[in-house]
């Protein structure tokens, strides 16, 4: 079959709920992967929880929440159209087969705001695939999307290599991601800096369908330099390292750059809402690297790495293990300076906010401070890890995807990573990314489901017509 109701372009979270949401309305839906099959599902294999509104987590406190970090929403309208949709969102994944494990402890806080769903993001995306084939949802692998074929405002079908012809549809969801494997495209905004990144996601992640839907007249939304970025193990794989490459010890660690020098606030907030930010952090420092110090009173509180870090028992060897040899002297001073800037008295408590931490020191600590002053001292390199960029495409509350002259695609939507830029800013909610992805999946599932079955019954009203004539 080359012709479609509705296409779905992309095979991660978003991809997927689009699928499953067009197909309750209209029949023929394809899905196009393009990785292979065992290695479907892009950015969603290394995800393992959700955020949405809940009894316990209201609508005001999840919004303030998104408030808060970077520079606040994208959009505001449609940031709250979100997180008033993600009310219904655990619900529906439930009645599309998904199952709950119990939160994690430890110091990620997420236990309140986040569910986790049961055998993390692989499983996630093996279950939407169990519940899309029982409805008779079609998938193709191995599918690189370079183009949509159009006529005027409305997409006639999709550009494939290998493809001989277009395959036509009467909708089309692009839920293909963001362009944070594309080197060439992060450096237009980042120079040279980019070719230290870490991408955490898949390579095929590189923009090819934002590319196309620009060069098609699509609208921006979002920052050019937004993303998601946290801190990874700079030993980390250049793609695809997921979420096991992630640094969790930076709020019980001191954090200096290349030179030696502390450069941001590391207790500064509750993990959740601050760890997105040291992806960015480390991109402004020399060399787009920094390094993670701690002592053994806080050794094993934190998620372990994935890597060994470096051991040593004193701060000059740990620098010498480190590579900051050449600065070691000054690695000791600003250690010396935290030291004596920690103010005593205060109760530690890694689950909350606590009272630990500095006077008189810029910048401050403000949270979980404490001396480093036990040995064995521990110590790893970071770099930023990107999960996903926010620049993509403009959309209105139906997910339609906005033209630059400021009219609208008649048949074209849009859902997660693409359109996030509508939704963020600058900074991130742990768990927000399938948010996002859930609700506009669903959004653009059943507003392309309707286009179709519209066009479906205007096709069906002409031939009826003819055939009447003929008579």
């Amino acid at each position: 079959m080359t012709h479609w109701d509705v296409i779905v372009i992309g095979g991660g979270n978003a991809g997927l709920v689009a699928a499953l949401a067009a197909r309750r309305r209209v029949s023929r839906v394809l899905v196009l992967d393009r990785a292979p099959a065992q290695l479907r599902g892009g950015n969603t294999r290394h995800t393992r929880n959700i955020r949405c509104v809940t009894p316990r987590y209201p609508y005001e406190e999840l919004w303030a929440d998104l408030c808060a970090v970077g520079d606040g929403p994208g959009d505001a309208d449609l940031a709250s159209l979100t997180v008033a949709e993600s009310a219904s969102v655990p619900g529906w994944m439930s009645d599309h087969g998904v199952r709950w494990q119990p939160p994690l402890a430890g110091t990620l806080h997420l236990g309140r705001t986040n569910q986790f769903f049961l055998g993390g993001g692989k499983a996630l995306v093996n279950t939407y695939h169990r519940t899309a084939a029982a409805l008779g949802v079609a998938v193709r692998y191995d599918v690189t999307v370079t183009d949509l074929a159009c006529d005027g405002d409305r997409c006639t079908g999709v550009v494939a290599e290998g493809q001989r012809a277009p395959l036509t549809a009467r909708a089309v969801v692009c839920a293909s991601g963001g362009f944070e494997a594309n080197l060439a495209w992060l450096r237009r905004y980042w120079g040279q800096a980019a070719d230290n990144f870490v991408v955490r996601g898949p390579a095929t992640n590189d923009g090819q369908v934002l590319a196309a839907l620009y060069a098609r007249g699509a609208a921006e939304a979002g920052q050019e330099r937004g993303f998601h970025s946290v801190a990874v193990d700079a030993r980390s794989p250049r793609f695809d390292g997921g979420i096991a490459t992630r640094l969790d010890s930076i709020p019980f660690s001191v954090v200096v750059n290349r030179d030696g020098q502390r450069f941001y606030d590391e207790g500064e907030e509750l993990w959740p809402k601050r760890y997105a930010i040291w992806g960015r952090n480390i991109a402004g420092q020399p060399g787009q690297i920094a390094y993670s110090i701690w002592d053994s009173k806080v050794q094993g509180l934190f998620l372990p790495p994935m890597f060994r870090p470096c051991v040593a028992g004193d701060i000059g060897s740990l620098c010498r293990g480190l590579g900051l040899g050449p600065v070691a002297p000054r690695v000791e001073a600003t250690i010396a300076a935290y030291n004596q800037a920690v103010v005593p008295g205060g109760t530690f408590d890694r689950s909350r906010l606590d009272d630990c931490g500095t006077g008189g020191l810029t910048p401050p600590k403000s949270h979980w401070a404490q001396r480093i002053d036990t040995p064995p001292y521990y110590g790893i390199a970071m770099r930023p890890g990107i999960t996903f960029t926010y620049l993509g495409v403009r959309v209105r509350a139906d997910a339609r995807v906005v033209r630059a002259d400021g009219g609208v695609f008649g048949n074209v939507f849009a859902a997660g990573e693409i359109m996030s830029g509508n939704i963020l800013s600058s900074g991130y909610l742990a768990g927000f990314g399938l948010t996002i992805g859930s609700v506009w999946g669903r959004i653009a599932g059943q507003h392309a489901a309707a286009v179709a079955a519209d066009v479906a019954g205007e096709v069906a009203g002409d031939t009826a017509g003819e055939v009447a004539g003929d008579d």
